[in-house]
């Protein structure tokens, strides 16, 4: 075999190792990392797109509450996400948004109507 070729298909190798197998690994460890922070109290998301809060956690198992009174049982390897807090706070700021605009909407109209 050819000395060129072996270099080649080294590189070859290694460069389908940074583009595929690294990401993927790297994505399992967050993975990982996120399903062994989920404890009672946390929001998360589940695969399945339901939001909720961690009642409980057992070994492969996560009581989560969907709505008052309604608690599920679902494997912990379903948890999608976990939301952070701070996007529990940016969703309280808006309201406080929608109420400037809605002066601003308020002032606007009181200038055509004045003008009218």
């Amino acid at each position: 075999m050819n000395p060129g070729t072996l270099i080649f298909i080294l590189l070859l190798f290694a460069l389908l190792w940074l583009l595929f197998i690294q990401p993927q690994r790297r994505r399992q460890r967050a993975q990982q990392q996120m399903l062994s922070e989920i404890a009672p109290g946390v929001e998360i998301i589940t695969a399945g797109g339901f939001y909720g809060t961690v009642r409980s956690v057992e070994d492969d198992d996560v009581v989560v509450e969907l709505a008052p009174g309604m608690e599920v049982r679902m494997a912990r390897r379903a948890v999608a996400a976990v939301i952070p807090a701070a996007e529990e706070e940016e969703e309280t700021e808006e309201p406080d948004e929608r109420e400037e605009q809605n002066d601003v909407t308020a002032e606007a109209e009181s200038r055509v109507d004045e003008r009218s």
